[in-house]
């Protein structure tokens, strides 16, 4: 039941945050900004400093207002680690299907990466809840329109590419959320502590993911 609501609550938000190699003490605060604006899907990829320990204090400070996981998630080692520290999904940028498998055993959410249709097909048959497509950027937008006619009942999430400019496209041609990084989690603006820009950023985004489903 837990899964599906978050999974539910991950479709409704429309982005992943990817948080990357953040430094430490400008995580929280990072975190603080992106959840009062209203992005509450977030994801610690697990090359970032402590990341399993990090992954388990966001939890714990967030973990009823915001759903904190891992992202590349490469092996089995990684992703063990990451769902001992409470990761509520499981981002990963290639398919293992010893991982997906036991993502699903620990009843979070799975999200490998693919992105031909055998690939996708044979992520969702192990038990994928979503893919990611990636890299997105290598075949943009109307990838994911082709995509739609046969394989619509697989959600998508496309990353790595994804921007201010091609999210509402992303969003109209079928994607039920998209997964963001550097155009969103700004490195200058961190260093600097300027929230305010992160804010910017997150509503801007979010303004064009509800533009992409047509809401007002």
């Amino acid at each position: 039941m837990e899964k599906s609501k978050n999974l539910e609550m991950l479709k409704q938000t429309g982005m992943i945050a990817v948080l990357r190699r953040v430094p430490k003490e400008r995580l929280f605060p990072l975190v603080d900004t992106l959840i009062s604006s209203g992005v509450n899907v977030l994801e610690l990829t697990v090359d970032s400093e402590d990341a399993f320990k990090s992954i388990q204090q966001l939890n714990k400070q967030y973990g009823d207002r915001a759903l904190v996981g891992a992202g590349t998630v490469v092996s089995i080692d990684e992703a063990q680690q990451a769902l001992e520290a409470g990761s509520k999904f499981i981002f990963s940028p290639s398919y293992n299907e010893e991982v997906v498998r036991l993502t699903n055993q620990s009843n979070a959410i799975s999200i490998p990466g693919v992105l031909t249709p055998t690939e996708i097909v044979q992520a969702h048959h192990t038990g994928a809840d979503a893919v990611k497509i990636f890299p997105a950027s290598a075949v943009g937008p109307s990838y994911l329109k082709d995509l739609k006619g046969p394989l619509g009942h697989i959600p998508m999430i496309p990353t790595g590419g994804v921007d201010i400019e091609n999210t509402a496209a992303y969003i109209k041609n079928g994607a039920v959320a998209v997964g963001v990084g550097g155009s969103l989690i700004d490195r200058e603006a961190i260093q600097q502590s300027d929230m305010e820009k992160i804010k910017e950023k997150a509503s801007a985004f979010l303004s064009e993911i509800r533009n992409g489903r047509g809401v007002e």
